[in-house]
């Protein structure tokens, strides 16, 4: 015990002072290149890879149990030494067919598990090494910092919306005269520029919407002369210290064209609301945010988002403005600057927040919009061609594209094994103990270097779910846009809508509930077959059920192998019909569970101290003092703490839940909502630690959790029919 003790204290010391030296790393790189190669090509039977597959696992699960990048190096090895054997002996092994229905449907099954090696290797090249960069001072005195001009761009959004981000954006701490606040309104509506005339600052307009949000910004370059520029979507609220965090690096590195931090969301997105999941597993945005920019950023790849970020306005003119040639204009902009030699960089600590999509069928409008951006960048200026990057940009621009490709190897995952069990397609020409022993080391590698480098982003078989939700629909444009990429529109993502009942949306749950039934039918089809096997049923009298009883492949390890894939995806698509599953949301304001401190009085109290529990634009839940309580509807005085004149709010009693007691703010002036949003939001400390806010992945747990919600949406489906068509959220920007 205490040895490994010992061991656990000096590895990450000693191990990593040995990995400083470019002759061992030369040396250690060239023995697992030899490795790589042997053990990638050498042939065994069935009992030796079964061996070999124990071996490797038992490896990397004890070196699991240490700290540190490099047995992460080593493991990632591993998983690719192990992926890249099972990739060739499906290639040189099991590709031997004659019946067309074997080659068909073998050669779409090759194709999706090549796409799928590629993609892995790229991603654990991009995520290799997340370089953590931490915010630099601006070391210049203050007379001296630059002019900042900040873009708010809006087209449809209501003012409820627009008017904290706008609030918090004044509230920045930069000298008021160098910082220039503009709303870019493409909706040209009047209470807009009452709005910013009221608060002081530009409305900017143009007569026409071309290009969209790109065109916005391009349009409002013309007309300000800030040598930085901070972009934010109309519902990223910044915080007070979002400048300070961020300009510092462009002073020093003078190549620097661009810095982004992350996009943070407070409210919940359609897959946490729908299936319960908020605040316990990471949403789908996290493990771009919290980790493949950090690996990016590594490789000075680092792209920009949107929003959340800072330019330096010479290099973003010099390369024409915001890109407009495609519909994701944020990335391509990034690509050109980085052509063009500037750097970029990311800081993985939020500095705004905003709201996520409120339904899932907008949801997957915004992604189909990024698939096919992506899709148009791949196919009019593809990273892998053209001068001016470094291989390691390539190889991140082109993983990121890559990336939006996987709608039909998705589709064709979720439905391989359905062609032995219908057709009696032998898609791989190897018996079933040997495609298992080959396949489940590959599965279980990869899985365990993903948990234990993206576990705190992504939990494991959550990325099925999430693709298995959006591959039809992705698949599509990204493959029109290959051959036409001039072709689809930029569309504005609403937020700030409502879901006034719960309902079941079947027009966007169709594919999944399409591809659950052919799968239900399957199983069907295997326990057939299973039943002929068993009893010896050699004629059933079913196309594609007849076959020869003591056919060297019609064996019941096929079956159960191919069952039991098809019940896996049976519960990945159960839990995409479970997210299809709207729950009711009509807040106005969204909760952030945050503790401030407040002042407090009462109707014959002297003034005392609390604590919040949660905040939002329209109130607070405070936790009162022992033996203090108010009843409901009870008018209150609130001070938020905040230097030496905290602000004041008049609020009532909304509810009490034994010492905690919501309470709604009351006639709030509009220099009262600036006080507030200062307080609240705009806080330098509101968002930090929310990335450390998940439990670790447990493997496990994440597979149990994927078939409870797998199981709840085949009930769904086929059980209790929740709801009746498709109800579209109401939206006040409707």
């Amino acid at each position: 015990m205490h040895a490994r003790t010992l061991l656990d204290s000096l590895w990450p010391i000693t191990g990593w002072r040995l990995w400083q030296y470019r002759a061992l790393q030369a040396g250690l790189l060239l023995c697992g290149l030899f490795l790589m190669v042997t053990v990638m090509s050498v042939p065994l039977e069935l009992g030796e890879q079964v061996i070999f597959g124990v071996l490797c696992f038992a490896c990397t699960w004890v070196l699991n149990k240490y700290p540190g990048r490099l047995i992460t190096l080593v493991m990632t090895f591993v998983s690719l030494t192990v992926s890249t054997r099972y990739l060739y002996w499906r290639l040189t092994e099991t590709m031997h067919m004659d019946k067309a229905v074997d080659i068909f449907f073998g050669t779409g099954l090759i194709v999706a598990e090549i796409y799928a090696w590629v993609v892995l290797v790229l991603g654990f090249i991009q995520t290799i090494w997340p370089l953590q960069r931490r915010p630099v001072a601006l070391n210049l005195p203050i007379e001296d910092w630059p002019h900042v001009d900040i873009f708010i761009p809006s087209y449809n959004e209501p003012l409820k919306v627009v008017k904290p981000t706008v609030l918090a954006a004044m509230a920045i701490d930069w000298p008021i005269d160098k910082l220039h606040i503009h709303i870019l309104d493409d909706g040209r509506r009047e209470e807009f520029r009452q709005f910013a005339e009221e608060v002081g600052v530009n409305w900017v307009i143009r007569s026409h919407n071309r290009h969209a949000k790109a065109g916005n910004i391009n349009e409002a370059l013309k007309n300000t002369h800030g040598e930085f520029i901070a972009i934010f979507d109309c519902d990223h609220i910044p915080t007070r210290s979002f400048l300070q965090m961020t300009i510092g690096w462009f002073y020093r590195d003078p190549k620097l064209a661009m810095l982004q931090t992350p996009h943070h969301f407070f409210s919940p997105d359609p897959f946490e609301r729908n299936l319960g999941t908020f605040g316990r597993i990471p949403n789908e945005g996290e493990l771009f945010y919290g980790l493949v920019q950090d690996g990016n950023d590594f490789w000075n790849a680092t792209f920009f988002c949107g929003s959340c970020a800072v330019l330096r306005r010479e290099p973003l003119l010099e390369v024409g403005g915001v890109a407009v040639e495609t519909v994701t204009e944020d990335a391509h902009t990034a690509l050109k600057m980085h052509r063009k030699g500037y750097t970029t960089a990311y800081i993985s600590i939020p500095q705004a927040a905003g709201l996520a999509t409120e339904s899932l069928s907008a949801h997957v409008g915004q992604r189909i919009r990024w698939a096919r951006g992506m899709a148009q960048i791949f196919r009019t200026d593809c990273p892998l061609l053209g001068p001016g990057l470094t291989l390691a940009q390539r190889l991140c621009y082109s993983n990121a594209m890559l990336h939006f490709f996987y709608g039909i190897p998705r589709l064709i995952f979720l439905t391989a094994p359905l062609a032995y069990l219908f057709f009696g397609a032998h898609v791989i020409q190897e018996s079933a103990l040997m495609i298992a022993a080959m396949a489940l080391p590959h599965l279980s590698h990869a899985n365990q270097v993903n948990s234990r480098v993206q576990g705190q982003f992504r939990h494991s078989f959550w990325a099925e779910v999430y693709e298995a939700v959006l591959a039809w629909y992705i698949f599509r444009p990204t493959l029109y846009a290959v051959i036409n990429p001039k072709a689809g529109k930029f569309n504005v993502t609403a937020k700030g809508g409502y879901i006034e009942r719960d309902y079941f949306d079947w027009g966007i749950a169709r594919p999944y509930v399409v591809l659950l039934s052919v799968n239900m039918a399957g199983m069907v089809v295997g326990l057939l077959r299973m039943a002929a096997l068993q009893f010896g049923w050699g004629d059933l009298g079913v196309p594609g059920l007849d076959y020869k009883l003591h056919d060297s492949h019609d064996q019941i390890e096929t079956v159960v192998l191919n069952m039991l894939w098809t019940v896996y995806n049976l519960m990945i698509l159960g839990a995409a019909a479970s997210a299809a599953s709207e729950t009711r949301q009509v807040r106005q304001s969204h909760r952030v569970q945050f503790g401030l401190p407040v002042r407090l009085q009462g109707p014959g109290t002297a003034p005392f101290h609390a604590e919040t529990e949660d905040f939002s634009e329209g109130g607070l839940k405070v936790r009162m003092p022992d033996g203090l309580a108010f009843e409901r509807d009870t008018r209150l005085t609130l001070w938020m703490e905040r230097g030496d004149e905290p602000p004041r709010f008049s609020a009532r009693v909304a509810f009490r839940n034994g010492r905690s007691h919501g309470l709604s703010f009351e006639d709030m002036s509009l220099e009262q909502q600036m006080d507030l949003v200062q307080c609240t939001f705009a806080r330098a400390d509101t968002w930090l630690g929310v990335q450390d806010r998940h439990h670790p992945d447990r493997p496990a747990y994440a597979l149990a959790e994927v078939c409870r919600l797998g199981l709840r949406g085949c009930a769904q489906v086929f059980l209790r029919r929740k709801g009746g068509a498709a109800q579209p959220a109401s939206s006040a920007s409707a």
